[in-house]
């Protein structure tokens, strides 16, 4: 590389790791426990439990519960209703009106085999600071999409490093770390290493978590572009929900799709739904398409169900990019690998940190120098 690229990709490479780097150290911090979120419900007691029944015990229409919620929430109307996917409860989720906030809305868990409402736990706890830390600094939608624009810097970073990286490799073995040298260049040595070890975790975790930030946006420009022409025209009026109409409704989408499971439904008026459908989510039953979601619409006045084949590739995208974010796909010995590369990139955001701290003063013409020697990959390593 001449002295003219090896500088603009370190200049390039220097901004785009400092303006994110605390941002990343947050995300890197808080995203670790979220990996074993359930574990971590399971040993503070945080994750309830549905009694023991005898097998086969049959679940009640889906309706008892709504109704049951809406008689604990005088005035409200149903938002949502979703599954557990380990055991036999469902949450139904009220709010005074359908355009309801965060804020306004009652998340209520119940046994689907008697309708008994499950304890809740009280909010506020770690977890959910970690969580929405890590989703939106408690910003809501311009701190996701703020968080969104650190990830691609992050993404940034990661590719300019590796460009320089090259010729430092040159010179030294893979995996070498100094350790005779100061211990400025040692550190060097292994944020390099790591920095090269995390490179493809590192890439599809901050893209993934990018792409995340955006599922507001995405899931309104499906909605008012895919599903339009399905959803039609209802005035901006959200239908009632009719007691007794969702499972029909789940009955008759069933029937169509019967190699599925429901994941979640949503109700007349909410940004998943139209002003005038009931919106049945389904999951497929392998690994792949269980990751997938694929929506049938019920129209709350005639009863119509459509199921919708295929979504765009931008909510594939999207519906994948989740649960990849945390290593959900391959159980504990997934997660634990997530945890380690998490630590080593905490590494390499902290010593990068400490790398640049010690060589501010240092104009960037000797760090291409460097570069261009072999000597270093983005930091200057000071004579011994």
């Amino acid at each position: 590389m001449t002295r003219g690229t090896i500088k603009t990709w370190w200049l390039v490479h220097k901004w785009t790791s400092l303006i994110c780097t605390a941002f990343l150290l947050l995300l890197c911090i808080t995203g670790l426990p979220l990996i074993f979120w359930h574990e971590i419900d399971e040993l503070t007691g945080a994750h309830v439990d549905a009694r023991e029944m005898p097998a086969g015990t049959p679940n009640l229409p889906l309706d008892v519960l709504v109704q049951k919620a809406l008689a604990r929430q005088p005035g409200h109307v149903p938002l949502y209703l979703s599954f557990d996917d380990e055991q036999p409860t469902a949450y139904v989720t009220t709010g005074p009106t359908p355009t309801a906030e965060a804020d306004e809305m009652v998340f209520d868990q119940y046994d689907l085999r008697t309708g008994e409402v499950l304890p809740k736990q009280p909010e506020g706890g770690f977890m959910d600071i970690m969580f929405r830390l890590h989703v939106d600094m408690f910003m809501g939608l311009p701190g996701m999409l703020f968080l969104g624009f650190m990830g691609l810097l992050f993404f940034v970073a990661i590719v300019s490093g590796v460009v320089l990286y090259a010729p430092f490799m040159k010179k030294l073995d893979f995996g070498t770390v100094r350790r005779t040298r100061s211990t400025r260049v040692k550190w060097l040595d292994l944020h390099n290493l790591l920095g090269v070890v995390t490179v493809a975790w590192a890439s599809v975790v901050g893209l993934t978590g990018t792409i995340n930030t955006l599922s507001t946006p995405i899931v309104g420009y499906w909605r008012n572009t895919e599903l339009a022409p399905l959803i039609g025209n209802s005035g901006g009026t959200a239908a009632r929900y009719t007691p007794g109409a969702i499972q029909p409704a789940v009955d008759k989408v069933m029937r169509a799709a019967p190699d599925t499971r429901i994941q979640f439904i949503a109700f007349p008026g909410v940004p998943f739904s139209s002003d005038h459908h009931y919106a049945i989510f389904l999951q497929g039953n392998t690994p792949l398409t269980e990751k997938l979601l694929t929506p049938a619409l019920v129209d709350a006045r005639t009863g119509a169900a459509t199921v919708i084949t295929d979504t765009p590739w931008y909510i594939k995208t999207l519906l994948l990019s989740q649960p990849l974010h945390f290593g959900d796909y391959g159980g504990m010995p997934m997660k634990i690998l997530w945890a380690l590369l998490d630590i080593a990139t905490i590494v390499v955001l902290g010593s990068g940190l400490y790398l640049w701290l010690g060589a501010r003063r240092r104009p960037a013409s000797d760090h291409v120098r460097e570069v261009r020697a072999g000597a270093a990959l983005n930091e200057a390593i000071p004579a011994e």
